[in-house]
């Protein structure tokens, strides 16, 4: 049984850590090069009640979808509150750093109301960013920044200030993410192309009563990635999100229902898996600007 270490402080980070007390109760950084693992004989499982962003080179590989890749400048990982996480004393970090942030450093501020929109902090860390020793060094400028604010004395201006350089660093690592998936083009490709041949053979099974409506969490598990990061591909590929592949796929398949079949639109309705009718017909309306009987008879 795998037993789930929490960690609901920063204090606690530390003492976890061998760290001394810290400056700040709602922020810290960490070099990871300063963490001794050596002494650790297996892999541990721990969930913090707090942000953290990690980046680290190391010597080794990180596995990307069904991809294995060997990176040597660096990765970054997101992690969101209550995430569970592992440390792996079998990866030799190199180089590194990590900031740690409680979600009440960020009351009151703009970044509480747009933290969510940062979609990669729920990324799997096999879905990690890779980025380069300069992109490396404009995220530093940042981490300084914070680092030297929480060890000054607090103000009215503290808050500010650290929050401020954390969603700088969010905005440089979205455009970073954003290069990514442009580079990995050919990659990304691929993950497409095997979702849509899933999706297709999904639609077209005709068990969808008993499998019911595909979801993008079942797409997901098929292909080693997390939901977030396969519908971040698929809007930054082909302009639309899962869901909105999924809705397609799904009236696609009641279009020939429809014209190929004396079945009512209810029975249409609950043999692609809807619970209700009444979801089916706003679902097609919204896809064709027409209701599922009103396509039947102009068809």
């Amino acid at each position: 049984m795998t037993v789930i270490k929490k960690i609901k402080t920063i204090s606690e980070l530390h003492a976890m850590l061998g760290y001394e007390k810290p400056k700040h109760p709602l922020i810290t950084l960490v070099d990871l090069t300063k963490i001794n693992t050596e002494t650790q004989a297996k892999e541990v499982f721990f969930a913090m009640n707090f942000y953290a962003i990690v980046c680290k080179s190391f010597e080794g590989t990180l596995k990307y979808g069904r991809s294995i890749y060997d990176f040597q400048e660096g990765s970054l990982i997101f992690h969101a509150p209550g995430q569970v996480l592992s440390s792996n004393p079998d990866l030799k970090i190199n180089d590194g750093w990590a900031l740690y942030f409680h979600p009440d450093l960020l009351y009151g501020t703009d970044l509480a109301k747009k933290i969510q929109d940062y979609s990669f902090f729920h990324y799997e860390t096999n879905e990690a960013l890779h980025i380069s020793e300069e992109e490396n060094e404009i995220l530093k400028t940042s981490v300084h920044n914070i680092s030297r604010e929480y060890h000054q004395n607090t103000d009215h201006h503290t808050q500010e200030l650290i929050v401020d350089s954390i969603q700088l660093m969010l905005n440089y690592s979205k455009r970073f993410y954003q290069r990514q998936f442009i580079t990995r083009k050919k990659v990304n490709s691929g993950i497409i192309e095997r979702f849509e041949g899933l999706l297709r053979e999904y639609i077209s099974e005709n068990n969808l009563v008993e499998s019911g409506l595909p979801t993008v969490s079942y797409f997901a598990d098929k292909l080693n990635l997390s939901s977030t990061y396969l519908t971040d591909v698929l809007k930054n590929q082909t302009g639309k999100n899962s869901q909105e592949h999924i809705h397609l796929a799904l009236v696609n398949k009641a279009k020939t229902m429809l014209l190929g079949t004396t079945k009512t639109v209810s029975e249409i309705a609950y043999d692609l898996g809807f619970e209700y009718p009444s979801h089916f017909s706003k679902l097609f309306k919204s896809k064709t600007g027409k209701s599922p009987s009103e396509y039947k008879l102009l068809n």
